[in-house]
């Protein structure tokens, strides 16, 4: 690619964009910049307090059911009190919870309270992923959400490196600085971000009411049996959940292993950090490259690289190996997450925002809970090279079931989306994607799920 035309590729993929959104951006930046808890917290527990890889599997399973918990009620609150004091509280409240476990001495202590930061931390993620497609108009969510997905694995590739080399000397200080970054996110927040919420969901008067009551513009309401009772829809986050639980094996199980075989957290930091690293190079061309292909066939090939991109970490021996590995199954994200949040996007009515990202959020937040478990169960008792051949298996099944999902998948948005039922007065930010083939048009995603990168998740 010449310099022109690398100018022009980014003028494209930064111009037009409002200006709430690049506080957003900003806002996702600074968080990610401030991850320590997620990507060191096996580490931590093991290396530097002495604890077995079962019990560091235990808190950071606690970690994730914090997340489980959280990703319905903050999607509820999404809807009814709004994103912009769902993020505040969750932020506010994230900071704290991750200072006090710095000062944590005792087990049960230390269990208990990574469970608070797992709801904490994870609250804000329903509430972002709502803002951004609110927001950003349907024909620019494409690059507005490949940025922030940019922005997220900057940060992330950034922290990556740098707690590394501050947790060989004080796992403390990586605590209280992930609290300080947050808490300043919390504060950009504040003054910059505006409540986003649409307000004109109803018919006639309705307005506010029926936007926080999680109506449609149809008069329907929706619960969150609402989005239980939708089968597709559960069928994506079913699947969600299998990609998750491979790819959280990359904060969970990877570093286990690699402290296991006599490596530092400084290695484990910079082999991690290629993951950050290649999604910032890649993510933006490969989603230019990808968003007019066919996603069944996107999804069937970035589980298959998931799954056996992690199944190689069995055959790695020096760190460079490790990296290599780490290069597979990152591809496999950067295809995995843009593709499959389309899906999300398309099957969440507009009003009902919130409760269906709190449920795909919560694919995350289970897997968050499930694979450190395994991870920690499976290293004990078989050692290492079973946990990679489960990846591989879980890969195969859910490649399986992306090829059986999108099948015969409808064209456009939700029915229920008010614009969509014909509600004129509907935001601009909610009308439907251009017609065409069913989607032809990927959105990136911009959490998380993420983790993590995909397993440890958004701002």
């Amino acid at each position: 690619m010449s310099a022109a035309s690398l100018r022009r590729a980014v003028r494209e993929s930064v111009s037009g964009l409002p200006r709430a959104f690049w506080w957003l951006w900003t806002s996702t930046l600074v968080n990610r910049l401030g991850a320590f808890v997620a990507t060191f917290m096996t580490l931590y527990l093991t290396l530097d307090r002495g604890y077995s890889a079962s019990f560091a599997g235990l808190v950071v399973a606690l970690h994730g059911l914090g997340g489980v918990v959280s990703s319905l009620v903050a999607g509820v609150m999404t809807d009814r009190l709004g994103r912009r004091p769902t993020l505040l509280a969750a932020q506010a409240s994230t900071a704290f919870s991750v200072a006090l476990l710095g000062f944590m001495e005792h087990p049960a202590a230390i269990a208990a309270v990574a469970l608070l930061v797992g709801m904490t931390s994870n609250a804000s993620r329903p509430a972002v992923a709502a803002m951004m497609a609110d927001i950003v108009r349907p024909e620019d969510r494409v690059r507005a959400f490949a940025l922030n997905y940019w922005a997220i694995n900057l940060g992330f590739a950034v922290s990556a490196t740098a707690a590394g080399l501050i947790a060989e000397y004080s796992y403390l200080a990586g605590f209280l600085g992930e609290a300080a970054l947050t808490l300043a996110c919390a504060v950009l927040v504040y003054v910059k971000l505006p409540e986003s919420r649409p307000e004109g969901g109803g018919a006639g008067a309705s307005g506010a009411s029926g936007a926080a009551s999680g109506k449609t513009g149809t008069g329907t309401e929706i619960g969150l049996g609402t989005v239980l009772r939708d089968g597709r829809f559960m069928g994506v986050v079913g699947l969600s959940f299998l990609i998750s639980l491979i790819f959280t094996q990359g904060s969970v199980g990877l570093p286990v292993a690699m402290g296991s075989a006599g490596f530092s957290p400084g290695d484990y930091g910079l082999v991690i950090a290629v993951n950050g690293f290649l999604i910032v190079a890649l993510q933006i061309p490969v989603t230019r490259l990808i968003e007019h292909r066919d996603p069944q066939k996107l999804l069937v090939i970035s589980a298959l690289l998931a799954g056996y991109g992690f199944a190689l970490t069995a055959f790695a021996g020096p760190v460079w190996a490790y990296g290599l590995t780490v290069c597979v199954w990152t591809l496999a994200e950067i295809v995995n997450s843009p593709t499959q949040m389309s899906l999300v996007v398309r099957l969440s009515p507009v009003h009902g925002r919130g409760r269906y990202q709190g449920v795909y959020t919560m694919s995350w937040a289970v897997a968050a809970l499930v694979a450190p478990l395994m991870a920690g169960f499976m290293i004990d008792r078989w050692g290492a090279g079973r946990l990679w051949a489960a990846t591989g298996v879980l890969g195969t099944v859910a490649a399986a079931g992306y090829w059986l999902l999108m099948r015969n998948l409808p064209e456009g948005d939700r029915a229920t989306d008010p614009v969509a039922a014909g509600d004129a007065a509907a935001p601009k930010a909610a009308r439907p994607l251009p017609t065409g083939p069913a989607l032809a048009e990927p959105l990136p995603a911009p959490a998380d799920p993420l983790p993590t990168s995909g397993p440890v998740g958004a701002s």
